[in-house]
């Protein structure tokens, strides 16, 4: 059966809840922690509050999202905790200020593996960490294995290895493959290097177009940001000099990050919150994920920006994202020891 196919019928049942969704909480509030960039979670909230009537009163934090919460105690007027990062999104639960919740909306429309096993936390959208390649190589292909292959020496650039980003990656190396392995692999990728780590990930496409290395890494989002144009000429210049191919982990899928939400242990107002979250997974808001910041829905079946789409079709890694989370501290040791940035 077509996988799309397949999941029509959540997709309709979750759009059918939008309807009942208004009646039933209107008049009502919650209060949103975040760290998303005000720019990008404003337009849920204003649909959500247009098609339910619910005020969503929002504090933006940039860091420590966890310790503000922990710190206000029972007091804590905080319904929804939502994060930009796995990590994150982990130290939430770290730190007992979630609380864990059932719901069969949340269960059918969010993959086993990017969402917690106990109800604490549910992913909302997905970036995918991709290889940018000089249009010369003609990349079709490539698994990130395949990085430290010395056929690329001299060929790749990176930004830090100690940035969220990267370490993410190599533990999930460290995951699929043990500590050795990783080891061997991360110094072959520091072998194929063409210059010293620097810059962002959009940084990456600009020098292979300056012809510095042929292989970059990146996430899927900024693919978004420069082929728009919304960075401006040079980058829309960066996105379109390069082929983007989307990796695979020993053939098993490709490595990405999530935002989630979680409800936060002492949510003065547990119902709306829950209903939030589940309106969060519905075709308009992963609808507007995905417009906003080029990203993938994490419900199968969900629009997704022709930009990103227009990459091929995303395989996840299976496995579940919260266990490669542990290995991440020790993907940072790993990138000290190799002297990565060095």
């Amino acid at each position: 059966m077509n996988p799309r196919k397949a999941w029509l019928p959540v997709l309709a049942a979750l759009a059918c809840m939008a309807g009942l969704v208004a009646p039933a909480l209107a008049q009502q509030s919650l209060n949103l922690y975040t760290t998303r960039e005000p720019g990008l979670v404003r337009p849920l909230l204003e649909a959500f509050t247009t098609q339910t009537g619910v005020r969503v009163n929002t504090v933006f934090v940039k860091d420590g999202l966890a310790e503000r919460v922990a710190a206000e105690g029972a007091r804590s007027p905080a319904d929804v905790l939502m994060e930009v990062d796995i990590g994150a999104i982990l130290t939430l639960v770290e730190r007992g200020v979630t609380q864990p919740i059932r719901s069969e909306v949340l269960e059918q429309a969010v993959p086993p593996n990017l969402r917690d096993a106990k109800g604490h936390w549910f992913g909302l959208s997905m970036r995918a960490r991709l290889v940018y390649a000089s249009k010369k190589l003609g990349l079709k292909e490539i698994t990130y294995e395949e990085l430290a292959d010395p056929k690329y020496k001299g060929k790749i650039c990176t930004r830090s290895g100690q940035h969220p980003y990267n370490t993410a990656l190599i533990a999930a190396y460290i995951s699929h493959h043990g500590p050795e392995k990783a080891d061997t692999w991360l110094r072959g990728v520091k072998a194929n290097l063409a210059r010293r780590p620097a810059g962002g990930d959009r940084e990456q496409a600009r020098d292979i177009l300056a012809g510095v290395c042929q292989i970059g890494i990146g996430n899927s989002y900024y693919v978004g940001l420069m082929r728009s144009g919304k960075g401006g000429p040079d980058q829309l210049r960066w996105g379109e000099a390069i082929d983007v191919v989307i990796p695979t982990m020993q053939g098993r899928g490709a490595h990405v990050n999530i935002s989630g939400a979680a409800v936060a242990k002492n949510a003065p107002n547990r119902e709306a919150a829950v209903k939030f979250m589940e309106w969060l997974v519905m075709a308009d808001a992963q609808k507007i994920y995905a417009e906003g910041n080029y990203e993938y829905p994490v419900v199968k079946g969900a629009t997704i920006d022709p930009i990103i789409a227009a990459l091929g079709e995303l395989k996840v890694d299976p496995m579940p994202i919260a266990d490669v989370v542990r290995y991440r501290k020790q993907a940072s040791e790993l990138v000290d020891k190799v002297g990565y940035d060095n």
